[in-house]
């Protein structure tokens, strides 16, 4: 338990901030699970539109430091190296 004025506003602080984290890579787990079931279908339409939100959510996550640059960038990648697979009939 934290003993001084500024050990307790660091982990009211770290409160706050572990609840934004929590829900941004949980919004990134949801947006990366809908690019793969979207690529899973035949339309490379909606693969595409569901990829650019996904990347945008990711792009976002990484500004604010949340996931590591390159991790998002490796993110992005695989999710891109999917949807790009998919041929069009």
């Amino acid at each position: 338990m934290a003993n001084h004025k500024s050990a307790e506003k660091r982990a009211r602080q770290n409160e706050k901030r572990q609840v934004r984290n929590k829900a941004v890579k949980t919004r990134i787990k949801h947006v990366t699970k809908s690019v793969r079931l979207s690529s899973g279908e035949a339309s490379k339409e909606a693969a595409l539109a569901e990829l650019n939100a996904a990347q945008s959510a990711i792009d976002k996550a990484a500004k604010k430091g949340v996931i590591h640059k390159k991790t998002a960038a490796r993110k992005i990648s695989r999710l891109s190296k999917l949807v790009n697979a998919i041929t069009i009939f």
